[in-house]
């Protein structure tokens, strides 16, 4: 197999994205560029014979230092060290903004590098907003919108460690944690305590598919939406994210249609270049809606 790297940089990002099936024999991992290692996410397992592939053309990248893997197909998603140094780096950077990652201690690393465009489009647009981030993981759309500007950002995620680890990501890019709240809480439970805060002329959403006994996208979704209407201002903006592989863009219209018809869209947010998808169907998709009563 032959990869075709982008040219790399101290800025973090996916430079494979296999599962997208753009490219014959690599349908099962991804590859990320963590200056200065290369994490190589499985999501089955690897032939011996593909890894020692993978790993001679990621070592002979001139800022490559290390090489590990993450097989996301077992248990705990284990990382093992492949080649180069042993060291894992504790942050990293991209478009200017610092972000701090863990590599082999959770499933996820800290950031999810194929949404990239996503923070790069809040902070531009987030000057002078109030901002909810639900479903705010370590706040990277936070770290993004209090650097573009905005008067304040309400994050909300149910845990109390990401959203520890979003304090530190804002105070890392030595920007004023007061303009941002944390709350640790179900969110189906706290729709009162967010318009009180609120209205807001951002709101982000960006639910994870599916995580056991708390979120199921086609139940869970539609009900975000029936909420964003009382929570934007007139003419106030939502960011929606699907990364359902199952379902498509029609998914989100659907529900939009259905529970909050005042909502229009009016962009659709292109993929980071390496995020290649068969169909535009596939994968991570942001669309952003307006508020129009």
């Amino acid at each position: 197999m032959k990869l075709n790297l982008p040219q790399l940089s101290g800025n973090a990002l996916r430079v494979v994205h296999g599962r997208g099936h753009c490219l014959e024999g690599a349908e099962s991992f991804n590859i990320e560029w963590l200056p200065p290692i290369m994490l190589i996410v499985a999501y089955a397992p690897l032939s011996e014979e593909l890894v020692s592939q993978l790993v001679e053309q990621l070592s002979v990248e001139p800022l490559v230092e290390g090489v590990f893997l993450q097989q996301r197909d077992q248990a705990m998603a284990p990382v093992s060290h492949l080649w180069g140094c042993e060291q894992t780096p504790n942050e990293v950077t991209e478009q200017g903004l610092r972000y701090k990652v863990e590599v082999g201690t959770h499933q996820n690393f800290g950031i999810f590098l194929d949404m990239a465009k996503g923070r790069e489009w809040v902070k531009q647009q987030a000057e002078g907003k109030q901002v909810l981030n639900l479903f705010s993981y370590a706040c990277g759309f936070a770290v993004a919108a209090i650097a573009g500007g905005a008067k304040s950002v309400v994050n909300i995620d149910m845990s109390k460690a990401a959203l520890s680890v979003g304090r530190d990501n804002l105070r890392l890019n030595q920007l004023d944690d007061k303009k941002a709240r944390f709350f640790g809480h179900d969110l189906f439970k706290s729709w009162g305590k967010l318009r009180k805060h609120g209205p807001y002329e951002l709101v982000i959403a960006d639910p994870p598919s599916m995580q056991k006994g708390s979120f199921l996208v086609e139940k869970d979704y539609p009900r975000i939406i029936r909420q964003l209407p009382s929570l934007l201002t007139e003419n106030g903006i939502a960011m929606l994210c699907l990364n359902a592989p199952w379902l498509g863009r029609s998914f989100l219209l659907d529900a939009i249609a259905t529970e909050a018809p005042q909502l229009k869209l009016i962009e659709t947010l292109e993929r980071p270049d390496a995020v290649m998808e068969k169909s535009p169907d596939d994968g991570l998709k942001v669309l952003i809606f307006q508020n129009q009563p």
